[in-house]
């Protein structure tokens, strides 16, 4: 009987292609239809593998979920970016692989860097999404999130609107 290794762990610079693949199908599915093509391509063309392997070295962590090899997906953590927010961990991004969805996995990786916040000294959390991103909404909420904020992102000409989660 073969045994499946499930990991979360720091990224590693040879973990870059996989990384920006990881990225590239999550973006694409999580964001298709919500933010403009022209912008959302452009995104995804700048975070190819360079990228992500400056993007290991810091100075924000990645940690990744590696299930039997493959990056299922990550999580960008560090302090938090918006001052006007008195918790001072900010999980910057968290995405799945589509396939890897609705299994409990994004759940595992949110729990250890919120851990790993937590163990930096990081008193609260917050994180920000889409407030249209539906599936994202109710990721944040499902772990305990207050949508305490709100704000707009730019795509060219167009604005949405996000909210912020937070976790005292």
């Amino acid at each position: 009987m073969k045994t499946l290794s499930i990991d979360v762990r720091p990224a590693e610079p040879q973990d870059a292609a996989s990384l920006a693949e990881a990225h590239r199908c999550a973006w694409q599915h999580a964001y298709a239809g919500l933010i403009p093509h022209r912008p959302l391509t452009r995104m995804l063309e700048r975070r190819g593998e360079a990228w992500w392997r400056r993007a290991t070295r810091g100075p924000a962590t990645i940690l990744v979920v590696d299930v039997a090899g493959m990056i299922a997906g990550y999580t960008t953590l560090g302090l938090n970016r918006a001052r006007a927010l008195p918790q001072e961990g900010e999980i910057y991004e968290i995405y799945m692989r589509p396939e890897y969805q609705g299994i409990g996995l994004g759940h595992t990786l949110f729990g250890e860097a919120r851990r790993l916040l937590k163990s930096l000294g990081c008193d609260g959390m917050a994180v920000w999404c889409l407030e249209d991103s539906q599936h994202a909404v109710d990721f944040f909420r499902s772990n305990g999130g207050v949508d305490a904020v709100e704000g707009l992102e730019d795509f060219d000409d167009v604005q949405l609107k996000k909210l912020g989660f937070i976790w005292d």
